[in-house]
């Protein structure tokens, strides 16, 4: 019998965590690992109950969620596990530094009960998941820039032409399937793209494959997909 996905939920609303709690712990195949009511509790909780997925809001007392998020993203104590960003607020600053501090997920609160666990399923899979509005925020915020915001990672020089081109494609918000159809590559072959890429830019998920792609100014510098 398969384990089930173990959650952490961090929110210093005692009311919504008890609420997200009771919606994780009647749904099969998941269950509640405990509770936080502060960034620097999430972190302690994290470190002590190894759960697959933490629920995290920012605006937390203390030690806000991002930087809490950069402490469980950065311990090996904790390299299993994963941090969704749930919170009231969509802002450039907000979605740019949780993903920048290992985030491997962003849903607003507003979002419904089964996207919700549908995302906490995608990020215990080890993907990444950015709600549709912060997406196209987020490449907003970097289409409009006109140089890359750091230097280019010398890893990238590593990188095949079909790598490079797959890495657009992954920062465009294309899906496995979408980049398949778009190179007509196989899904498998896709895949093993993806994987050569976490392993040669040393990223932990999809999401910082976008980051590194946008600050590397490889997205700007390329067309985008028709239809992407």
């Amino acid at each position: 019998m398969t384990e089930p996905i173990r959650v952490l939920v961090a929110d210093d609303q005692p009311l919504l965590r008890a609420s997200f709690r009771v919606l994780i712990d009647t749904t099969p195949g998941l269950t509640a690992a405990g509770e936080a009511g502060t960034g620097a509790e999430a972190v302690e909780s994290a470190r002590r109950l190894r759960p697959d997925v933490v629920l995290m809001d920012i605006r937390m007392p203390g030690m806000d969620g991002i930087e809490a998020t950069r402490h469980i993203a950065g311990s090996p104590e904790t390299a299993g596990t994963h941090v969704l960003i749930l919170t009231t607020f969509d802002l450039d600053a907000y979605v740019y530094g949780a993903l920048r501090a290992g985030a491997a997920g962003f849903l607003l609160k507003d979002t419904s009960p089964d996207v919700l666990l549908a995302g906490v399923r995608t990020v215990a899979a080890g993907e990444s998941l950015l709600a549709p509005s912060v997406t196209r925020r987020l490449i907003a915020e970097f289409a409009r820039l006109p140089h890359p915001r750091h230097a280019p990672d010398p890893s990238l020089e590593d990188l095949t032409e079909r790598e490079r081109e797959v890495l657009v494609l992954v920062a465009r918000g294309l899906s496995n399937a979408d980049i398949s159809a778009y190179l007509h590559l196989s899904n498998g072959t896709v895949k093993t793209h993806i994987g050569r890429l976490l392993s040669k830019l040393r990223a932990r998920d999809r999401a910082q494959l976008v980051i590194s792609a946008y600050e590397s100014g490889l997205v700007s510098a390329a067309p985008r997909p028709a239809g992407g």
